[in-house]
């Protein structure tokens, strides 16, 4: 189906099932331990493989011998890129997934270890003996910033807009800042892992990913096979954020060893190389210049974004929200991409926006500070109804300013203390901020296969995946919208290749346009159930488990007496995206204590307010916003991927080191959903919600520290030692 213009007839609107607070259908199977994760399948006579990693960041092997670890007990194999056969290199990936002779990063797979149990795999890789020749590499951004240089792709060459540097300098009000962040970790509590079992040639994977036919292909490129021959099956995923995106060194060394060995495979990375191995959020340095008229209009904004990756790798698109979120007719943006020999870094949740908002939203502050001016109001007056860039494209819909005002209104901004420092609770100095919050609302297309049984069971059939953001539920509420019956008459089948193809959980895409092709695939049932019954398909409606046109009704069961109906289809959208700008908006609202003798910091209030489209489920909708806000509030006060500059590698690779918010770190968290309908995004109305959570939060926090304390940090994370020497006298 494809989808071009708004629906006017849409059974959806109906919002009998969909727009409900609904408890997640997954929730007792996870709760009771019955949800099988990647590593849980069970196949019988499994071995066990255990990854070694490189132990230098660049070079070369010089040797590795493997013999005594051939020797321990229960050893079966020792898979290297000695004899792993030829290998290719997915789409998707920077690094290769088995290292050798070359070495591209610390910590990149070497050598696969697989042996009867866990342990003696374990005990067996202690003993691969490898020597290498170690070069110097680079793994400073400042040190090498000046080497970076404009990235090939499209996407991320430089835009202007009019005369930027002309405006900039004859603006009455300027300013120019630098802020950094830092690299950063997807720390999800399940690890990488995957079961690899080969029957003939086609080889299953048990795995968890994000993204079903992405690994699937990936794969199959690797291995050097036909995609026809790799089944990717990934029904839960304990948490991804983008780090499972990509097919990763786990799932092709179990397929590895499974083939050696001719039995079925089970690896898992270890903490330290889920961080050193697989993907981070690379660090920015991050430079932007505003110019306004003393009135606070803004008539030059430049945004310049640095970031690194591998040789091959991508930037960290900090500057995009600047391209959209602000009007202003003088416009740049820049982005440079240095060659650093740390692991790579790809997608994180909201890359791009999580990071560039934690720059753009202190300079706004920033800005509105330079003009007396209240920051809120800054931002309103420079709002725009159409791309800054391409005048004639309007956004299908921008209720920022709704967002901004609701939020200000319900958390009390106009009892804010403008001048900072003066507002003090016992030790603590109290100081609140805001934040936009923004992200680009992007369409997959996206397939499904719905079956209607006698019984009158309907169950739906896509590669989806559910990484704990409610898939499963979501798409059952739009199938029992569809069909007219209860949600307990809807089974979902998720994260299984030999399904169709969906568009996978990425990019706040997933939600939206997953539900999308399950609606397409029910339009068509819809109209076979209809024909069977001898009902004009245009004019019968579903409901309570009956389908009535004409006068007649009868029982949805009696479409199916004869046999199983099946329908697929997939949902498409033409050029929707060329006529209309289609983001996400929010405001964020921060309120934080900082400790006047510490400087230690506690946040004390979070409200979010989204404009997200129509919200499918609003109860798993809050769920991923607040978690969302929790990993923004991680960003701003403690989380920090450290560089050893000698090894070049992350030290702190492990949750004792790694630092994110636990339960004391956050306080009760409030979200707003705006009453909104998008008919331009699809036939679901929706946008995506889980990654706007996240963009701008560590900005407000940031900025609520300043109205606190009066001291600006423009380096992320806001930790203690960056505030204890300009605090204010206790």
């Amino acid at each position: 189906m494809k989808f071009v213009t708004p629906a006017t007839t849409n059974p959806i609107d109906q919002l009998k099932v969909i727009g409900h607070a609904t408890d997640r259908i997954d929730g007792p199977y996870k709760t009771t331990g019955t949800a099988p994760y990647a590593y849980e399948h069970q196949q019988p006579n499994a071995a066990y493989g255990y990854v070694v990693g490189a132990g230098i960041a660049k070079g070369r092997i010089a040797s590795i011998d493997v013999s005594q670890a051939k020797r321990a007990p229960g050893v079966l194999a020792v898979i290297t890129a000695d004899n792993a056969g030829k290998l290719g290199k997915g789409n998707f990936n920077t690094a290769k997934l088995l290292g050798g002779p070359d070495i591209q990063h610390y910590h990149q797979a070497i050598a696969l270890v697989v042996a009867e149990t866990f342990e003696q795999a374990r005990a067996a890789a202690q003993l691969v003996n490898v020597q290498y020749n170690q070069e110097k590499g680079s793994y400073d951004l400042a040190k090498v910033k000046d080497k970076a240089k404009e990235p090939d792709d499209k996407e991320a060459k430089d835009k202007k807009v009019g005369d930027f540097n002309g405006a900039f300098t004859a603006a009455p009000v300027k300013l120019d800042a630098t802020y950094t962040t830092p690299d950063q970790s997807h720390a999800m509590m399940e690890p990488h892992a995957s079961i690899a079992s080969w029957q003939g040639d086609k080889l299953t994977l048990w795995t968890s990913n994000q993204m079903i036919d992405w690994g699937r292909s990936d794969m199959a490129k690797t291995l050097g096979i036909p995609k026809d021959n790799v089944r990717l099956v990934s029904p839960y995923i304990g948490g991804g954020f983008g780090g499972k995106l990509f097919l990763r060194s786990e799932s092709l060394l179990a397929a590895l060893g499974a083939k050696a060995v001719k039995r079925p495979v089970k690896v898992a990375l270890q903490r330290p190389l889920m961080i050193n191995n697989a993907t981070h959020r690379p660090a920015t340095i991050q430079r932007i210049r505003i110019g306004a008229t003393r009135e606070g209009k803004i008539s030059a904004i430049g945004h310049e974004s640095w970031s690194g990756d591998l040789p091959d790798g991508k930037p960290e698109t900090a500057v995009q929200q600047t391209q959209l979120l602000y009007a202003g007719p003088n416009r740049m943006t820049k982005m440079r991409l240095a060659v650093l020999d740390l692991p790579e870094g790809n997608a994180m949740r909201a890359p791009g926006e999580a990071p560039g908002l934690m720059a753009l939203e202190v300079a706004m502050d920033e800005m509105a500070e330079k003009l007396k001016m209240d920051p809120i109001t800054f931002r309103i007056i420079n709002d725009t109804t159409v791309d800054p860039a391409k005048r004639e494209r309007k956004f299908s819909t921008r209720r920022f300013v709704d967002c901004l005002r609701t939020g200000a209104q319900r958390f009390g901004w106009d009892k804010r203390q403008a001048q900072p420092g003066k507002v003090r609770d016992g030790r603590w100095l109290v100081g609140i901020g805001v934040a936009s919050a923004f992200r680009n609302n992007m369409v997959q297309k996206s397939g499904a296969r719905v079956r209607l049984d006698r019984k009158g069971m309907v169950t739906v059939e896509t590669d989806m995946t559910d990484i704990g953001t409610g898939s499963y539920t979501i798409i059952a509420q739009t199938a029992a919208e569809m069909m007219g019956v209860p949600l307990t008459q809807v089974q979902v089948k998720l994260g299984d290749s030999d399904f169709p193809v969906s568009a996978g959980s990425g990019g706040q895409w997933g939600g939206n346009s997953s539900t999308a092709g399950v609606y397409a695939a029910c339009v068509k049932l819809r109209e076979l159930a209809a024909q069977k019954l001898g009902l004009d398909p245009n004019l019968a409606e579903f409901s309570n488990g009956n389908v009535r046109a004409d006068g007649r009704s009868f029982p949805l069961t009696q479409a199916a007496a004869n046999g199983e109906l099946v329908c697929e289809d997939t949902m498409e959208y033409g050029d929707l995206d060329k006529k209309f700008q289609q983001s996400t908006f929010g405001a964020h609202f921060v309120e934080v204590g900082v400790d006047a003798a510490t400087g230690e910091t506690r946040i004390r209030r979070m409200l979010a307010v989204c404009a997200a489209g129509r919200i499918l489920n609003p109860k798993a909708a809050r769920s991923q916003v607040i978690g969302a806000m929790t990993m923004g509030a991680g960003a701003a006060l403690m989380e920090d991927l450290v560089i050893d500059q000698r090894g070049g590698f992350f030290v702190n690779h492990d949750l004792a080191g790694y630092e994110v918010p636990v339960h004391a770190d956050i306080p009760h968290q409030e979200v707003i959903f705006l009453d909104e309908t998008d008919p331009v995004s699809s036939p679901m109305k929706a946008k995506g919600v889980g990654e706007l959570g996240i963009c701008g939060v560590g900005a407000a926090v940031a900025n609520a520290i300043y109205n606190a304390t009066g001291v600006r940090v423009r380096d992320y994370p806001v930790t203690l030692d960056k505030l204890i020497a300009k605090m204010p006298e206790v």
